[in-house]
């Protein structure tokens, strides 16, 4: 009889994470930042219709980067469970931080007992009625959950553009501010985005009750500087 295969659990584990980090680095990244009105979110994406930021519900936006169907499946399953939550209760029940505590619980199990792992991180975001409230949960691959309070970078070289947005944001920014210091942060010194290439949304508070607006590609030229 012959002996089953074995590995190591912390091998599987390992092995599991650099599968998932290689398959998110293939991507293009995305940052979110807070401004003086709420929370902007850049990305880079040259598609027209498949889209890596989306209003949840209300007050709430999610973004993803990574494999696109596998995001963009939590990213429904998110705003399934915001509608179901906010009809048995009240809409204000609804919040950022139950969304990404059940984002995290999804996640780890499938990292855990899934054959292979959810290629992908995700950003749930919140804006609050007063700027304090504002709140950006970092999910990653394996279900762990950064709470981010100013800026937040998701996807491939993520490291060298967390550091450039940490030299350049700074607090009470407008949203013209933030959306340059994140394509300045996404592009770094050796590339220039064009606008076609970048989506770009935010969470307003003075957008009445929906807080989400995704901007059009003339909007975005008109609030980046000239070249």
């Amino acid at each position: 009889m012959s002996m089953p295969f074995y590995v190591a659990p912390e091998q599987m584990m390992k092995d599991r994470a650099d599968y998932a980090r290689k398959g998110i680095a293939r991507g293009r990244a995305l940052v979110a930042m807070r401004y003086q009105d709420g929370i902007a979110i850049v990305a880079e994406n040259a598609s027209e219709t498949l889209r890596k930021v989306s209003e949840i519900y209300d007050r709430i936006a999610f973004a993803g980067v990574g494999k696109y169907n596998e995001f963009d499946q939590l990213r429904v399953a998110g705003i399934r469970s915001a509608d179901l939550k906010g009809f048995q209760y009240s809409r204000d029940d609804v919040d950022a931080r139950s969304l990404a505590n059940s984002y995290a619980q999804m996640l780890g199990n499938i990292f855990t007992h899934e054959m292979k792992p959810m290629e992908v991180e995700i950003l749930v975001a919140e804006v609050g009625r007063e700027p304090d409230a504002d709140q950006m949960f970092h999910i990653l691959y394996d279900g762990t959950v950064v709470d981010e309070r100013d800026h937040a970078a998701l996807g491939g070289d993520a490291e060298a553009i967390r550091t450039r947005l940490t030299e350049n944001w700074s607090e009470g920014l407008d949203l013209a501010g933030v959306v340059a210091v994140g394509v300045a942060a996404l592009s770094g010194d050796e590339r220039e985005i064009p606008a076609g290439d970048l989506e770009v949304a935010e969470l307003c508070r003075g957008n009445g009750r929906r807080c989400f607006h995704r901007l059009s590609e003339a909007d975005v030229l008109a609030l980046l500087p000239p070249s």
